[in-house]
């Protein structure tokens, strides 16, 4: 009998040691956010990074791109679609969101920089080893539309060779004859390029990292007559995720995702 009483007391006293000892927490999750990122096509492959190191770093958060043309990113945020963050490839096509309302003027900054390069296909069917050879007869060259930010930027290139004493008044002009499209955005000079379908287009750097560009190779463009590309940021303030769309912006003007565009090519802002 004692023996099942002691035998009882000690099953009560390990229950309520049991009860008074430490208790598993569950740990609080944040909600899944989806934050959606409206991107220069330039910045295809270092953004891709840059969304899964912020998703590694941020859990709970899925970043969706939207990559193209800035002058098309514009309109489309202008028009109402659904953005977090915008990422221009020049100034005009930010100021466009700016005067929408959706971004607060002032908010922008200038996260990366990029630079023009000319690239050709790794065959070289149109003999390119100088600038001049641009303006020869018979080379089929491609550009970015003017309303793309490379467009122009390769516009003020040519203009800028006009007065280059080297080139002459008629090299825009002949350059200019050997193009034979406008493509909508700089992914798409490049891809004309590398797949053989023209002997020279002219992109960013950047671009010059990527896949695609495997294929081709490059004549520089000297500092005189290149254009550096500031590329502004802002997270837009009608985002449903305001909060973690400024938590984007700030990663990427961090040392993490500086990292990350210099790897590519593009010129970091503190540089």
């Amino acid at each position: 009998m004692q023996r099942k009483v002691v035998s009882l007391l000690l099953v009560s006293l390990i229950a309520v040691l049991t009860a008074c000892g430490p208790q598993a927490t569950s740990i609080p999750t944040a909600p899944p956010t989806t934050l959606t990122v409206f991107g220069a096509a330039s910045l295809t492959d270092a953004f891709t990074e840059i969304g899964q190191n912020f998703e590694a770093a941020h859990l709970g958060v899925t970043v969706v791109f939207n990559f193209g043309a800035s002058n098309q990113l514009a309109q489309q945020i202008d028009q109402g679609a659904p953005a977090d963050v915008f990422a221009s490839a020049n100034k005009a096509q930010m100021e466009v969101v700016i005067q929408s309302g959706r971004v607060i003027s002032g908010t922008q900054q200038t996260f990366v920089k990029n630079r023009l390069v000319v690239v050709f296909p790794k065959d070289n069917p149109g003999k390119i080893s100088t600038l001049e050879d641009l303006a020869h007869p018979g080379l089929k060259m491609v550009l970015a539309a003017k309303e793309v930010p490379v467009g122009q930027y390769s516009l003020d290139f040519l203009d800028k060779a006009a007065a280059e004493a080297s080139l002459g008044a008629s090299f825009k002009e002949a350059a200019l004859k050997n193009v034979v499209s406008y493509e909508e955005n700089v992914r798409a000079v490049l891809t004309k390029v590398a797949l053989g379908e023209a002997d020279a287009g002219i992109v960013y750097t950047s671009d010059i990292n990527s896949e695609s560009a495997k294929n081709v190779d490059q004549l520089a463009i000297p500092d005189a007559l290149n254009t550096i590309a500031s590329y502004p940021i802002a997270a837009l303030n009608d985002s449903p995720n305001v909060k973690v769309a400024q938590q984007f912006v700030d990663y990427v003007l961090g040392p993490e995702g500086q990292s990350v565009l210099e790897k590519f090519g593009f010129i970091p802002v503190n540089s």
